[in-house]
């Protein structure tokens, strides 16, 4: 989904979803103030996609906030527990897809415990109770036991896409559920979701003349799957542009299934390394080739040099290579790439080196998003990867970069300058220098003055990862320059308080802040005060918050929930995780006993 044609359901300091209704029906009277006739406001509203821009519009005044509620037909949270679902179903009547994120992104490294919360279930009840022709849901960080799957799939019967991104709870049987009863279902789309009981005995669930979907990825899923079945689902899905299978899949199946797909748009294969006979190489070589509409690629497990070439025929047309799965050499990345000129994103990991980059920057002048993974982001003495040299070249050689993620073992300040210098339109920088607290390895100064350069340079710039030995001035440049920042995550940085309140008083649009291992305290916490009820979320982490500033802050705020993640052991007066987020629901119900609300 586009995200600017969601609508956003995020409270708002005025408090929208509180404001009277002028009239539980749609085509009320004319409001006393209104120039308008409610069905000339809803048929304007109609043409508004914005989520932002219809944000706004409720807030102007009574009929407008009424005649956008009933207008309203896709929803986006971006916190579920910033609101209830009975304040959803209380100013929302006729929601038909819904997008709704649960856990902190920092669960991704492990730092929560599975059963923190963001379980969806009550929300599916209450969806089920007022949202009948719900067509799409989708869930991101949330858990979704077999239960809930059942719920969604017998609830809705005109229920069409289902999207679980980073998910969990639920196992073959929920699948099962959404297999055999979602007749219409057009997208099932599970991506980096954490799931230990799934096989593939779902596949044959779905009904002998069941032939909707256009979307199918299941790459995430760990279990083997039973090919017959899906070949089947795939020679009757004649709309089929989205394949993504699991590393089950060998070559010689994927070329069977490529042939009854012909129409695919976004390919994942399976594992890339199999025996092939020549016939075979020749087959599934010809069927690549017939991939004539192919713009995303990703998958390649196991890939190597030996049947890199069978993807030749398919490359000039991809936009975005994902190679994240694929831990290629710089070589055989480097051939692989002249074959793609038209490559706008692209996701690797640092085995491809320097001279990998290199070709990148060579071969890739249209390129806008660049990702370089590590092979083994634990091992902090591995001395190969990627260096500022490879992010150099592709600064030199792709002028349109506008967000990059660059994992990397060394940098230096001269560098960044220079990079920012090349792409001076930057909308995403996430450097991360592996080893905390590592300075410009030539000059053994602090890399202040690189993303110094990044705030200065990079006017459009949204979201920010900062990275190595940074003192406070980091912060005060920030706080200075990044005046459209939106998103920014500090680790093992900052020399005192006073970096901290550097951020909170400047960067105006500032909505989540994510800091770990920094020496930023009570002080640092409260600084912010003022703009945490203007911001979606505030996370931090092994830093040195007490509780008492914890209780400050909520005291002060009653709107903002204010949650201490205890940890067995550790000292009672020490807050050790840190969540602040603003909600009009009040604390959540749900909270397991590690979890206090102060």
């Amino acid at each position: 989904m586009n995200p600017s044609s969601e609508s956003e359901m995020d409270p708002e300091p005025k408090k929208a979803e509180d404001l009277p209704s002028n009239s539980e029906n749609s085509h009320g009277p004319v409001h006393p103030q209104s120039p308008f006739p409610d069905e000339v406001l809803e048929k304007v509203l109609s043409f508004v996609d914005s989520h932002k821009d219809r944000s706004s519009i409720s807030l102007v005044r009574k009929d407008w906030y009424n005649a956008e509620r009933w207008t309203r037909s896709k929803l986006f949270i971006g916190n579920c527990y910033a609101v209830s679902p009975e304040i959803v179903a209380r100013r929302f009547r006729r929601i038909k897809s819904v997008t709704l994120k649960g856990k902190p992104r920092f669960s991704d490294f492990n730092m929560l415990p599975l059963d923190w919360g963001a379980n969806v279930h009550s929300w599916l009840v209450m969806f089920a109770k007022v949202y009948p022709f719900l067509e799409e849901l989708r869930l991101k960080r949330m858990t979704i036991t077999d239960e809930g799957l059942e719920l969604l799939a017998k609830s809705f019967p005109g229920f069409k896409a289902l999207s679980l991104s980073s998910c969990d709870g639920f196992t073959e049987n929920g699948l099962k559920a959404i297999a055999s009863h979602c007749r219409h279902l057009t997208e099932l789309n599970i991506q980096d979701s954490i799931t230990e009981e799934v096989g593939g005995g779902w596949l044959s669930c779905f009904p002998e003349n069941f032939a909707s979907l256009e979307i199918l990825n299941f790459s995430s899923l760990n279990g083997d799957v039973n090919f017959d079945d899906l070949e089947r689902l795939v020679s009757r899905c004649k709309l089929l542009r989205v394949l993504k299978v699991n590393e089950s899949i060998t070559l010689d199946q994927l070329q069977r299934l490529l042939v009854h797909a012909p129409r695919l748009t976004e390919l994942g294969t399976g594992s890339f390394q199999q025996e092939l006979t020549p016939r075979q190489y020749e087959e599934i070589e010809t069927a690549f080739c017939n991939c004539r509409n192919l713009q995303v690629l990703s998958g390649l497990w196991e890939a190597t040099s030996l049947y890199l070439p069978l993807l030749y025929g398919a490359c000039a047309s991809l936009t975005f290579l994902n190679l994240s799965d694929a831990p290629l050499q710089s070589g055989e990345f480097a051939k692989l790439l002249a074959y793609c000129p038209n490559l706008r994103c692209l996701w690797v990991i640092d085995t491809v080196e320097d001279k990998g980059l290199e070709a990148v920057g060579s071969s890739c002048p249209l390129l806008e998003e660049l990702r370089v993974y590590p092979a083994d982001p634990y091992d902090r003495h591995h001395r190969d990867g990627v260096t500022e040299l490879g992010f150099l070249a592709v600064s030199r050689g792709c002028p349109k970069l506008h967000y990059v993620l660059y994992f990397c073992r060394r940098m230096t300040n001269a560098a960044v300058v220079t990079i920012v210098q090349n792409c001076p339109d930057f909308t995403h920088f996430r450097l991360c220098i592996m080893t905390p607290g590592q300075p410009d390895y030539l000059t053994n100064d602090p890399m202040d003055e690189a993303f110094g350069a990044v705030v200065k340079t990079c006017m459009k710039i949204k979201r920010l990862s900062v990275s190595g030995l940074l003192t406070d001035r980091t912060f005060e440049y920030i706080g200075k320059y990044a005046k459209d920042l939106e998103t920014l995550s500090v680790a093992f940085a900052g020399s005192s308080d006073w970096g901290m309140q550097c951020i909170m008083e400047g960067c105006p649009k500032l909505r989540k802040l994510e800091i770990r291992d920094c020496p930023f305290g009570d002080a640092a916490l409260l600084s912010g005060r003022e703009k945490y009820e203007m911001m979606r979320s505030l996370w931090m982490s092994t830093c040195s918050v007490t509780m008492k500033g914890c209780r400050l802050l909520a005291r002060e705020f009653p709107r903002l929930n204010v949650e201490v993640i205890r940890e067995e052991g550790g000292d009672e007066d020490q807050a050790h995780k840190v969540y602040v987020y603003r909600s009009v629901a009040g604390p959540r119900r749900d909270a397991p006993p590690f979890v206090l609300t102060v």
